[in-house]
């Protein structure tokens, strides 16, 4: 390819957070900006490259010849890399330590004659310290904020929680009595909304408490980008949508990111993955035995840790239900420890459930086998389960998982919650109740009613998120160019 050609070719650098949850809307969201024809730079932590050489074998990251890989340190000292790192320690290693470098990769990139010079720099919300380079260059940035819509807004409004003196609490009381139950009726495009509900940072007694300060401040610098995405629908969140576009200077919904990329028909592309555990795939061989709507799917997602009391009660409850189910164990689920089933459980359930230790979570939600989605309400399985039309038992864990939980059960009525400390007949009844009540029936109709309407949004010519995604990327993102 000549220097001429390349010089025509937009460029992104696209960098997620680390972890898991949010490299993975971000690699679709790179390649779905693949498939507008720019050249892509996906940028992960030297840690979580090892992971995902780890995961998918030595080649994994050979990419393709408009699709590479490149690192920069987090900062951190080196952990089990089997073992998601801890996300506090986290934002505050890449806040102070990863500009340097990362200024040093963008200069290195434009100064390399086989590739492309940067056009614009595509980063997650929580690493708004690109922000820097992107104005020494004068090339537009994009953040990408992860979280759902009304997750996103409560982070926007912690600095008022500050103010009107919700956070930090007086003392750790007010975690179990009832003021969490206070409701907050201000927040632009959020009826009234519960503090329990509210992302959970602010359940401190910190006034320095490193994730609402690190909250804020990445809020306020959000406002200097060039644009804001987010990964949703217009359809699924219009209110909050229609107020953040009083607050940011653009914010476009584009997704969900997951039906956007099926859309790819480049297959070396979409083969690319980015998943920190290996996948098992034989569950999808088990699961094409099953009768359709059968199966209860079970996946605390990437960082989510529970104790071994709590892990027993899911077993159990799951056992009682007397339904057949598949789980996703993460070596690192339980804290602290390896966790371990009890013996009888794996006796009285071997007939009728699955256990493994990652899988290919879109392909599973979308087999007819599965009837319902236990989850801890992370956006991303969220969304997918929504795009599936499979309805949800929701055990929030924390961030802004406590939101999504509220929406599902509340406003959207795909979900039903359980509660933190829920005991195994609770969740016995929950189980039977998500796969063979008329509550279960309800959701399940208006799973499928949102799942036409995501499909609407992100794969049809007029779709709200293909139109969104065209007017970014021709005037944010080639602005540079024009």
């Amino acid at each position: 390819m000549g220097s001429k050609t390349f010089t025509k070719k937009p460029h992104a650098v696209c960098i997620p957070f680390p972890a898991q949850g949010h490299i993975t809307p971000m690699f679709q969201l790179a390649k779905v900006f693949h498939s507008k024809g720019f050249h892509i730079t996906f940028v992960n932590t030297e840690f979580n490259h090892e992971r995902l050489l780890k995961s998918r074998g030595l080649n994994a990251l050979h990419g393709l010849p408009s699709f590479r890989f490149r690192t920069i340190p987090d900062g951190l000292p080196l952990i089990d890399v089997e073992a998601t790192q801890d996300i506090p320690s986290l934002c505050d290693s890449t806040k102070r330590n990863c500009l340097p470098p990362f200024r040093n990769l963008i200069s290195d990139l434009n100064s390399s004659l086989d590739v492309p010079p940067v056009s614009c720099i595509v980063s997650d919300g929580a690493m708004s310290f690109t922000l820097e380079a992107a104005e020494e260059l004068g090339i537009p940035q994009v953040l990408f904020w992860t979280p759902s819509g009304c997750g996103f807004m409560a982070y926007v409004h912690y600095h008022k929680l500050i103010e009107k003196g919700f956070t930090p609490l007086k003392d750790e009381s007010y975690i179990t009595n009832e003021y969490l139950d206070t409701v907050i009726d201000w927040i632009p495009g959020i009826k009234e909304i519960r503090l329990r509900d509210i992302p959970t940072f602010i359940r401190t007694t910190d006034i320095n408490d490193t994730m609402v300060n690190f909250v804020v401040v990445e809020i306020e610098r959000a406002k200097r980008a060039s644009a804001i995405v987010l990964n949703t629908f217009d359809a699924l969140e219009h209110d909050v949508l229609y107020a953040l576009a009083s607050i940011f200077p653009l914010v476009y919904s584009i997704g969900p990111l997951n039906l956007l990329v099926n859309q790819i028909t480049d297959d070396k592309t979409k083969s690319i993955g980015s998943n920190l555990w290996k996948e098992e795939t034989e569950c999808l061989k088990w699961l094409d035995n099953k009768e359709p709507n059968s199966v209860v799917y079970v996946n605390f997602g990437s960082i989510t840790v529970m104790t071994a009391e709590q892990l027993v009660e899911f077993a159990w409850g799951l056992a009682n239900s007397n339904k057949t189910f598949f789980w996703v164990i993460r070596p690192d689920l339980v804290t602290g420890e390896t966790a371990v089933l009890p013996e009888e459980f794996t006796r009285m359930t071997k007939e009728r459930g699955m256990l493994a230790s990652w899988c290919p979570q879109e392909q599973v939600l979308n087999h007819p086998a599965i009837g319902g989605f236990l989850t801890h309400s992370g956006w991303n399985s969220t969304l997918e389960s929504l795009c599936a039309g499979v309805p949800m038992l929701c055990w929030p864990f924390f961030a802004e998982q406590q939101t999504n939980c509220r929406y599902c059960c509340k406003d959207w009525g795909i979900g039903m919650e359980i509660e933190n400390d829920a005991k195994r007949h609770q969740i016995e009844s929950l189980v039977r109740e998500l796969m063979d009540g008329d509550k279960g029936r309800e959701m399940k109709t208006k799973a499928l009613e949102w799942r036409k309407l995501a499909l609407e949004a992100s794969t049809s010519p007029h779709g709200s998120s293909v139109l969104n995604l065209d007017d970014m990327v021709n005037r944010v993102c080639l602005a540079s160019k024009c």
